[in-house]
């Protein structure tokens, strides 16, 4: 059964891969953000939120690693945070593109309001409420997908936690079964030790009463037959 510390690797692992994934889905919105600025502006504060919980993790995963005690888990843990911290970089990346996407779609649609006039922007208000559909209807189920995770993630949790604990209560009911034979093996020395001496004590008194039976037949031999 695992250890309670590749229960914690597991679900943090499991966190790590929660988070990248909602990264990239935010990345994708704002990549195809066509404006308000506002808007904007609220993705790219929920990806500065989920780049900072990924990190975080990404410490924790790290701290572990250095725990291992065998050197073959603690370099396997190590790479594998360095693998998490070259895509976070790439997340990164994608995250500074995606944002010049937007902000040049942004500022090509307000160009083209001001060249063309009332009705190309009554043009645009209509297209930009399209794309404000269909970015919607994708961040919706983007969201409904990450919902979905993150519960398979919590549930994932929990079985791991419950599996801790079990193994916590198999290993405290081994020490304790460990320490019962111990006194065992003691209660059983002392009653061999004392069967022992009481072997020794019987042989003892057989002898002393032998002698004194030999002695009261050596006197009484002398009063009664004195010339024997």
């Amino acid at each position: 059964m695992a250890s309670a510390l590749d229960v914690h690797v597991r679900i943090c692992e499991h966190e790590i891969l929660k988070y990248d994934l909602e990264i990239k889905a935010l990345v994708q919105d704002v990549s195809e953000c066509t404006g308000p600025e506002s808007t904007l502006t609220d993705l790219n504060s929920q990806v500065k939120e989920s780049f900072q919980n990924l990190r975080l993790r990404i410490q924790d995963l790290q701290q572990m690693g250095l725990e291992q005690d065998k050197e073959s888990d603690k370099q396997m843990l190590l790479q594998q945070v360095e693998g998490h911290r070259k895509q976070m970089v790439s997340n990164q990346t994608a995250w500074r593109k995606a944002n010049l996407t937007s902000k040049m779609s942004i500022d090509a649609l307000e160009k083209e309001a001001l060249l063309n006039g009332g009705d190309a922007l009554r043009q645009r208000g209509k297209t930009k409420g399209d794309l404000a559909q269909t970015s919607s209807d994708i961040t919706e189920s983007l969201m409904s997908m990450s919902r979905m995770m993150v519960q398979q993630v919590d549930q994932s949790k929990e079985t791991m936690t419950t599996l801790a604990t079990s193994s916590k209560t198999v290993l405290d009911t081994n020490e304790e079964f460990k320490a019962m034979t111990g006194t065992i093996q003691l209660g059983r020395k002392l009653i061999t030790k004392y069967n022992r001496r009481e072997l020794t004590d019987k042989l003892l008194i057989f002898l002393a009463l032998a002698l004194f039976c030999s002695t009261v037949l050596y006197i009484l031999k002398k009063r009664l037959f004195p010339f024997l």
